[in-house]
Order: structure tokens, then C-alpha cells, then sequence
């Protein structure tokens, strides 16, 4: 039940911040291609193409993790003054904490 909340929650992520999807499908698509190395570039766009939605639904908890943890190392490098995304995608959790 708690991996279906951290989904849900990542997905309306997801769904309300563009900049967060755009990254988030461009991690995924990334990540799935290593995964399928033996494929030509054609074949692989084919594939994704058609199974994008798939990994977009099942890859999304793992990608807002990797946003998160991205954004963490991004703070620590730049110091305060970022937002930060909540899990839920409902707004900003702290601005320059």
C-alpha cells in the first residue's frame, strides 16, 4: 500500500510540474536506453514510443527520487535561495531553508 501512495504522490508530481516531468522522462528514457543498448536508435524510439506510458507509470516514484536526490546536490552546490518540490507536487516544501 505504501509503494501505491509514493507512486500516486509521484505522479501528480509529475502531472503538476512540467520542469519535473520533462527531467523525469528524459531520466527514464536515459536509463531505459542503457538497459537496451543492442537496439539501433530507430528501433529504440519505436520502443519507446509505444511504452513510454508504461515506464512513465511504473518509473515515476524512482525518478522523483533521483529528482530529489538531485536537487539536494544542486542546494548543497549553490547554498540557499532554491525550491524544493514536495513529493505530492503541491508546491514548494521550504524556500531557502
Amino acid at each position: 500500500m505504501e509503494r501505491d501512495n509514493l507512486m500516486h504522490g509521484a505522479r501528480t508530481a509529475l502531472n503538476t510540474i512540467p520542469e519535473m516531468r520533462e527531467w523525469a522522462e528524459n531520466y527514464l528514457k536515459e536509463k531505459t536506453r542503457g538497459e537496451n543498448e543492442e537496439m539501433t536508435d530507430e528501433e529504440f524510439e519505436k520502443y519507446w514510443k509505444y511504452h513510454k506510458p508504461e515506464i512513465m507509470h511504473t518509473g515515476a516514484a524512482e525518478a522523483m527520487a533521483a529528482w530529489r536526490s538531485r536537487e539536494e546536490r544542486e542546494k548543497g552546490r549553490k547554498g540557499d535561495g532554491e525550491t524544493r518540490y514536495s513529493a505530492s507536487g503541491l508546491g514548494s516544501l521550504s524556500q531557502g531553508v
